[in-house]
C-alpha cells in the first residue's frame, strides 16, 4: 500500500490487509461485527439442527444431518480462531449464549437482532420436524452459498481464505438438502407439508439479506468488506431457490 494512499481507497481498489497490526480501529470494529454474525449464526444453526437428527427417516439422512451439524460447528471454530487474533476470548465464546434457544413459531422479528448474540434473525425461529428442517436447510443453504461467495472477496486476507475454504462444504450442505427435499415431495402428503414450510421459511430467509439501500453497506464497501449490495444478493438467491422450488412443484 502506498504511504500516500488513503486506506479506504486502497481497500476499495482491491487491496488486502493481513494482520491485526495493520487494521484501523473502525475497520476492526466492522470486521469483528461481521465475523461475530457469521460465528453466532453457524453455532445457532447447528444447535437447532442437532435437535432434529433423531427425526430423520433413515440412517443416511441421520448421517447427512450429523455431518451438517459437525461442519457448521467447525466453520464457526475456524472463524473464531481469526477473531481470537483480535483479542476475542474464544475459550468462553461457545458457551456464552444459549444457541439452541428459539422464539415462538409465530414470532415476527423481521431482520432485527434479538437477544444477546449476533445470529441472523432467521435462526431465532424453531424447526418443526424433519420435513420443515429440510426445507429450511434448502432455503438457508442457498442463502449461505450466495453470502459466502460475497464474503470470499473480503479485504482481510486470512478471513477471505477461510471463507473460500468453507464455501464448498456449504455448497454440499445445500445439495444434501435439495436431495432430501426431492425425496419428501415424492408423494402428495410430503409435498403438502413442504409447501407449508416453504411459505413459512421463504420470507424469513429472504429477510436475512438485510434491507435494500442499506447505509451500513456503504460503510462496509468503503473498507472492502462488502462488494455487492443486499438487493443484488437477494435477487441471486431468489433466482436460485425459485428455480429449485419450481422444479419440485412447490411454487409456480
Amino acid at each position: 500500500m502506498s504511504e500516500t494512499m488513503p486506506i479506504e481507497e486502497y481497500l476499495q481498489q482491491g487491496g488486502m490487509l493481513s494482520s491485526p497490526d495493520n487494521v484501523p480501529p473502525r475497520y476492526r470494529g466492522e470486521l469483528l461485527r461481521l465475523t461475530a454474525s457469521f460465528v453466532d449464526s453457524e453455532l445457532a444453526g447447528s444447535a437447532g439442527f442437532a435437535d432434529i437428527i433423531n427425526d430423520a427417516p433413515g440412517i443416511q439422512e441421520r448421517i447427512s444431518a450429523a455431518r451438517i451439524v459437525l461442519e457448521k460447528t467447525d466453520h464457526a471454530g475456524q472463524v473464531l480462531k481469526i477473531m481470537e487474533t483480535f483479542g476475542v476470548d474464544g475459550g468462553r465464546y461457545a458457551a456464552h449464549h444459549p444457541w439452541a434457544a428459539r422464539l415462538a413459531r409465530d414470532a415476527d422479528i423481521g431482520a432485527a437482532r434479538h437477544g444477546g448474540d449476533m445470529r441472523l434473525a432467521v435462526f431465532h425461529y424453531p424447526l418443526e420436524g424433519w420435513e420443515d428442517a429440510v426445507v429450511m436447510n434448502v432455503l438457508m443453504g442457498a442463502a449461505s452459498v450466495v453470502q459466502l461467495k460475497e464474503l470470499s472477496r473480503i479485504s482481510y486476507q486470512p478471513l477471505a481464505e477461510t471463507f473460500r475454504a468453507i464455501l464448498p462444504r456449504e455448497r454440499r450442505h445445500a445439495e444434501l438438502g435439495a436431495a432430501g427435499l426431492a425425496r419428501i415431495v415424492a408423494d402428495d402428503e410430503g409435498r403438502a407439508t413442504a409447501q407449508t414450510s416453504v411459505a413459512y421459511w421463504y420470507p424469513r430467509v429472504a429477510a436475512s439479506f438485510g434491507h435494500a439501500g442499506s447505509a451500513r453497506f456503504e460503510t462496509l464497501s468503503r473498507f472492502g468488506l462488502r462488494h455487492q449490495p443486499n438487493e443484488t444478493l437477494l435477487a441471486e438467491w431468489r433466482a436460485d431457490v425459485d428455480a429449485q422450488l419450481s422444479a419440485l412443484g412447490l411454487i409456480r
